[in-house]
């Protein structure tokens, strides 16, 4: 297949691209504005071979996404491109609704021309996929059950709402101008390339330079935790055999409070890492205020993924974050530059 991935450069959308190119040797453009999230360096594996094309470009930006369709010749679209902080979404919501919402709008127009072009085998075959998260559909109590494709949509923070927002405009693309699209609802990621904002990078850092471990309200808060390699796995899948106008969620059946995630993370570090600066949880685990409208719980069924299109997640979390935690360790340098700006200066060619 020929696949453009918007957002390429993230943390998904990179792993998204070293799996299709080395993994099952697709044709990639990665087409990605290299917000400050933004990392090259995470396809360093790939981007030098022959299947794998980047562009810089926006997806609120009509003819550069027009010239890169009609350029590449694309037999699917993968549309990863996105704001995804929760905490900066409450901080400054208004990036999330210029991209997540008004890019998305403008990257489904240029879509739906270039797929009305195509030679009707090829429209046929077209899929755009629109990766999405589980927090669209809010919040779980305890004794809830797990989400599913019937969930109702309730999102809470502005980073939910802007994604909720744009699920309901790629279904309507699909309903009203027939655009062969495939969603997929996702939990919690990680894995390496994260940037060092996000919640598992965040401990695993601040452990390693004994700096305190913030964690909101009590920690009960719960996640479902999913391996961004098996996403990757899922994603391909579903862009390749999902039924069109589709919902798939794809979760790791893992589900922890965030205050067990600080404490398994803190441990491991302790036992890979040399020199830990703080050696005892209690000196270092410090509880905050609560996140404005804190989510409860987050917790996917997977049942769809797995029964109709084969795929299961292959990390459970101990393993999983055991080898995360490692790759922080051993990749100083990538996460240093990062919180000293280095890198932000090489990428802007000012050092």
């Amino acid at each position: 297949m020929r696949v453009m991935v918007t957002g390429g450069a993230g943390f998904i959308g990179s792993a998204l691209c070293r799996y299709l190119v080395l993994e099952r040797g697709w044709e990639v453009l990665n087409l990605d504005k290299l917000t400050y999230a933004s990392d090259l360096r995470s396809l360093d594996t790939i981007d030098h071979l022959p299947n794998y094309q980047f562009i810089k470009a926006d997806i609120a930006d009509p003819l550069a996404v027009a010239a890169a369709l009609h350029d590449f010749g694309p037999d699917a679209v993968m549309h990863l491109a996105a704001e995804s902080h929760v905490d900066r979404s409450i901080d400054g919501p208004g990036a999330f609704i210029n991209t997540n919402i008004v890019g998305t709008y403008h990257l489904l127009e240029a879509v739906a021309v270039y797929w009305r072009g195509l030679m009707p085998d090829d429209r046929e075959r077209f899929r755009f996929h629109h990766i999405s998260t589980d927090e669209v559909y809010g919040s779980l109590g305890p004794d809830d059950g797990l989400f599913t494709e019937q969930s109702p949509y309730r999102p809470n923070s502005p980073y939910a709402a802007s994604k909720a927002s744009s699920d309901h405009l790629v279904r309507a693309w699909c309903h009203t101008y027939g655009l062969p699209v495939v969603i997929s609802n996702c939990s919690n990621n990680y894995g390496p390339f994260q940037f060092p904002e996000k919640f598992i990078p965040l401990m695993t850092i601040n452990a390693l330079r004994g700096k305190k471990l913030p964690v909101y309200g009590d920690g009960h808060n719960i996640r479902d935790w999913l391996h961004v390699d098996d996403h990757a796995r899922a994603l391909a899948m579903i862009v390749e055999q999902g039924r069109v106008g589709e919902t798939y969620n794809v979760g790791g059946r893992n589900e922890a409070r965030n205050i067990d995630i600080v404490r398994q993370i803190f441990d491991l570090v302790c036992e890979l890492a040399e020199d830990v600066p703080v050696t005892k949880f209690d000196d270092i685990v410090e509880f905050v205020a609560d996140r404005p409208g804190h989510d409860h719980r987050y917790a996917i069924d997977a049942t769809k993924i797995e029964t109709e299109l084969g795929w299961k997640a292959t990390h459970d979390i101990a393993s999983g974050l055991r080898e995360t935690v490692q790759w922080y360790i051993d990749n100083r340098d990538w996460w240093q530059s990062i919180l000293d700006h280095r890198y932000d200066l090489q990428r802007l060619g000012q050092g």
